[in-house]
């Protein structure tokens, strides 16, 4: 009995050994790990498909949503919230919360969520404002390709629920009277985090 113990004991070691080293610090573009709570602009990796992340006004009403700016201009800063309350870095595959840094007009939460409702052409866009359930507002980054520093942010809220079956999704772009929105089921975008 006892040696069932210790082998259970050294294979539950084994898992979370395991899964801390798939968790490497995801990376801004100077090489550091992206903290809680510090400022970073998100750009696209590859320039010539749209400018930095910044807030949109869709319809002229509220909620703002996520989108791109023109390549020339300057994105909003964000700021991330790892789901693990004692993590003060951002690691790959693990959830946290992004948030625009600064208020907005509709006097809301900058927060991003996925918007399970609001689709265009079936796909789902993300805009801005807290979920009563959490799981709308929970993304994780994940490495996109070979490329060193450059990733993908997918919204797939699994630290939350384990067990939930989620219709998880990547973040790319689409475009809706001539502005470009961020919106799930599509292509991933290449991204980048330079420090503000």
């Amino acid at each position: 009995m006892k040696l069932i113990g210790k082998l259970s004991f050294v294979l539950l070691f084994m898992a979370v050994s395991a899964t801390s080293a798939q968790n490497s610090p995801v990376l801004d573009t100077s090489g550091q790990p992206l903290r809680r709570g510090v400022k970073y602009i998100i750009k696209l990796a590859i320039t010539d498909n749209g400018g930095p992340f910044t807030l949109i006004n869709r319809n002229g009403l509220c909620p703002l949503y996520v989108g791109q700016r023109n390549v020339t201009a300057d994105g909003i800063p964000v700021t991330f919230s790892p789901f693990d309350d004692g993590e003060s870095v951002v690691r790959e595959l693990s959830n946290f919360k992004v948030s625009f840094s600064g208020a907005s007009i509709c006097v809301q939460s900058t927060t991003w969520k996925v918007e399970q409702d609001e689709t265009v052409d079936g796909r789902r866009l993300i805009a801005t404002g807290d979920d009563a359930t959490g799981y709308s507002n929970y993304f994780l980054i994940d490495k996109s390709g070979d490329f060193d520093g450059v990733y993908k942010i997918d919204w797939c809220p699994a630290d939350l629920c384990p067990t939930c079956k989620f219709r998880c999704g990547s973040l790319g772009s689409l475009f809706e009277n001539g502005q470009l929105l961020a919106a799930l089921d599509g292509s991933a975008l290449p991204l980048v985090f330079d420090r503000a």
